[in-house]
């Protein structure tokens, strides 16, 4: 059966720790062989799916999976304000408001936002996701050339 819970600890050099489960009952064992995702993501508070067994001393999660990682790391944002130049982007400048915004300005924007909502992409997958993106919006014509 699936069940979320959060990470109460882990020890990321022994390979191992506990779950606690949003169901009531006992917490569950979890070992590093049974993690989806890098070990070094698995922190205390870190919210996890996974399956329950039964192991040889209780309670045992498998195939534990990442719901929710928060980042401790983050790259400082500069928020996303539409009809105002990103910050680092020389000689850019949006044009009236609802016009659209340049591809720099675009792309700046695009990576504040994938940062901020989804902690556990890394820089390459937010540069192809951003270049489909782009290359979408630009065929659509909502870039100002």
């Amino acid at each position: 059966m699936l069940m979320t819970g959060k990470v109460l600890r882990f020890d990321e050099v022994r390979g191992y720790g506990f779950i606690a489960p949003l169901e009531p009952g006992e917490d569950v064992f979890m070992h590093a062989n049974d993690l989806l995702d890098e070990k070094y993501l698995y922190q205390e508070g870190s919210e996890v799916e996974f399956f329950r067994e039964m192991g040889e001393k209780g309670p045992k999660a498998s195939q534990i999976r990442l719901v929710y990682q928060p980042s401790t790391n983050r790259i400082p944002g500069r928020p996303a304000v539409p009809g105002q130049a990103a910050a680092g982007t020389p000689g850019e400048s949006a044009g009236a408001e609802g016009s659209a915004p340049g591809a720099a300005q675009f792309r700046s924007e695009l990576t504040e936002v994938l940062v901020e909502s989804v902690d556990t992409l890394t820089a390459a997958q937010i540069k192809q996701i951003r270049g489909c993106v782009v290359e979408l919006v630009r065929a659509r014509g909502w870039l100002a050339p």
